[in-house]
């Protein structure tokens, strides 16, 4: 296999080499076989091919002179082998039109890498924990129990868990202002320390080891230390960086709400049993919970572990179901404030209750709109359109046939207006959108096999795409042709003289010869749907526009395109008999008749082989 090797070194904006461009064409078809008779041959092929592999050889080094810090030594040892390998034409060879990975040092982290999503993910988790924990811990941090240690261990371990993620932040990549990815050490050292360093480092600190040994010896430090916990919160942040592109999705948006609510009723219940058990009297909350339920508490060893009283599940569960109905409502009166300090928390909490009930709850019924906003706008258009028919006073068949064709068009097209989508987007992607959708025109057709890209993309854009319902009349009998319809799928009849001249289905081309015909033209009969049918249009101007730009494809569009039916032309038969055939069911020609595929025979019925129609 003789192959054309081209490499195009690309430099970036510093005039340094980031990328090579092999391109290969296979060019065997031009260069005859090397013979082993010299007397046949003589020595001139193998001069060519050494010349050849000489070229080669050539093109690398000059490519390797543009590398920066290369040996010479070096580059013609790495020369020799590239050649071998290219000749070998192994599939790492094939030509990639992408950037490679970039290389970074060993100890850097890509931001994009497998592992670094995985380990965002492990950290995300863990940061859910961390808002869920660390409030309950700090509220109920002077119970003595077995649950109290085992909560310390596990947030001991999450705590090592931080300090390795700040660890792999001072190694991990990121995206820079220009949008390239920055990979220098240095620069992201410096980066991180600017940004998250002071957070990560001040949530990832061992709080709650601090607090079991000074909370002996002094309580103002453990509570203190027991505070700082909270700064674990900040991590926060990065949770809502993460969950940012699940806003877009309904459902998703929907339940991050709700637990976004949830988890303020909890911080706000902590807050609210640490109010009740730190003033903790005759009048408190908590005092009248205890005796409620018939598990009171000893206020003269209060801060003992025989002080009595509920359990903390139970105190936590109370704290919650007041936090919850007075965020939701304004309370039952079961659990009341009664204290000073705990009228004034209420009427805080009920102030964020109100901010927090208008807003998630507002974008809830935000939400279940947009999953109906469908439907409704189904039965508003249904409902217009029945209105100005009564309106204007149309007769029922004609209400009917609009009606049916709404709604068949609705069941396609879900409601979506084609034009105003692409109107979002650039030219360039509105063409690569517009080839997409006719793609089945293009692609049946033969008359655009040899259209460009360029060419398919100015055809795909004045294309136009139409339903009709069965009974619709597309073009009536004297009206102009002004446009070449192909029929995607569905039946249509061509009507002339009140009678049926042909039978047009998918692949079928109607219309005029705007590319031979100078003027425009009338119909000469009328075309009706059968069935559902859908149709890809482009108006004369358009298609003539393109023709007289791409003279070499318009060469081919008229050899090649051939028209099912010709409107202009009016049928005219010999006989008083119509003969119709339908492509794929009848392969009927009269003698002589064209190869090319049509629906109507031009000649009476004793042309075609005898059959009688």
């Amino acid at each position: 296999m003789w192959t054309l090797v081209q490499i195009a070194p690309i430099k970036n904006e510093k005039d340094k080499v980031v990328l090579f461009l092999c391109t290969f064409k296979d060019i065997t078809a031009l260069k005859q076989p090397i013979e082993d008779d010299s007397a046949k041959a003589g020595m001139g092929r193998f001069a060519r091919l050494a010349r050849s592999v000489t070229r080669s050889r050539s093109v690398f080094v000059q490519v390797a002179q543009h590398l920066p810090n290369v040996k010479a030594e070096q580059t013609k040892q790495t020369q020799i082998s590239q050649i071998a390998h290219m000749m070998s034409m192994d599939a790492e060879m094939l030509p990639q039109y992408k950037r490679e990975t970039p290389k970074t040092p060993p100890h850097i982290i890509l931001h994009y890498s497998t592992f670094k999503a995985i380990w965002d993910w492990v950290i995300l988790l863990l940061t859910f924990y961390t808002a869920v924990a660390v409030p309950f811990n700090v509220a109920f941090t002077e119970r003595e129990s077995d649950d109290y240690i085992t909560m310390v261990v596990i947030d001991g371990i999450v705590d090592i868990v931080f300090f390795v993620d700040v660890i792999l932040n001072f190694h991990t990549t990121f995206v820079g202002p220009g949008g390239e990815v920055v990979s220098d050490p240095k620069i992201i050292r410096m980066n991180y320390l600017k940004t998250w360093f002071i957070i990560d480092l001040l949530s990832c600190l061992p709080y709650d080891v601090i607090n079991a040994f000074q909370g002996a010896t002094n309580s103002n430090i453990s509570r203190i230390f027991s505070a700082l916990k909270v700064v674990r919160l900040l991590r926060l942040g990065r949770v809502v960086r993460k969950l940012d592109h699940y806003i877009e999705y309904g459902l998703a948006f929907l339940v991050l709400l709700m637990l976004f609510f949830v988890l303020i009723a909890h911080w706000l219940a902590c807050i609210w049993y640490k109010i009740g058990i730190d003033n903790l009297n005759e009048q408190s909350w908590l005092y009248k919970l205890g005796n409620d339920i018939k598990e009171p508490y000893n206020l003269t060893q209060k801060g003992s572990s025989e002080r009595g009283g509920p359990s903390a599940g139970m105190e936590y569960v109370s704290a919650l179901y007041y936090t919850m109905s007075s965020l939701t409502s304004v309370g039952f009166g079961n659990i009341s404030a009664t204290t000073a300090l705990e009228k004034g928390f209420s009427i805080a909490m009920m102030i964020l209750g109100s901010l927090l009930y208008a807003s998630i709850f507002g974008n809830v019924a935000t939400i279940f709109q947009q999953f109906t906003s469908n439907t409704a706008r189904y039965h508003d258009m249904l409902h217009n359109v029945r209105e100005f028919m009564k309106l204007h006073q149309v007769n029922n068949q004609l209400t009917e046939r609009v009606v049916d064709y709404v709604v068949s068009r609705w069941s396609i097209t879900k409601g979506i207006d084609t034009e105003k989508v692409l109107s979002y987007c650039p030219k360039d992607m509105k063409a690569d959108v517009c080839v997409h959708l006719n793609r089945k025109v293009f692609n049946e057709h033969p008359a655009f096999r040899l259209a460009s890209e360029g060419c398919l993309r100015a055809l795909a854009i004045s294309f136009s795409m139409s339903h009709s319902a069965p009974g619709d009349l597309l073009i009536h009998s004297g009206e102009s042709i002004d446009s070449l319809f192909f029929v995607v799928s569905g039946s249509l009849e061509v009507i002339q003289d009140d009678e049926v001249v042909a039978i047009l289905g998918k692949g079928d081309v109607f219309g005029d010869q705007f590319w031979r015909e100078t003027t425009l033209g009338q119909s000469a009969a009328n075309v009706k749907a059968l069935t559902y049918c859908d149709l890809h249009s482009i108006k004369r101007d358009d298609l003539i526009d393109v023709l007289s730009f791409y003279t070499g494809f318009a060469n081919s569009f008229a050899r090649n395109m051939v028209l099912t039916y010709n409107l202009r032309h009016r049928w005219r038969s010999k006989d008083s008999n119509v003969c119709l055939c339908r492509a794929g069911l009848y392969n009927l020609r009269p003698a002589g008749h064209s190869p090319a595929r049509r629906r109507v025979a031009s000649g009476p019925p004793e042309m075609l082989y005898g059959a009688k129609f």
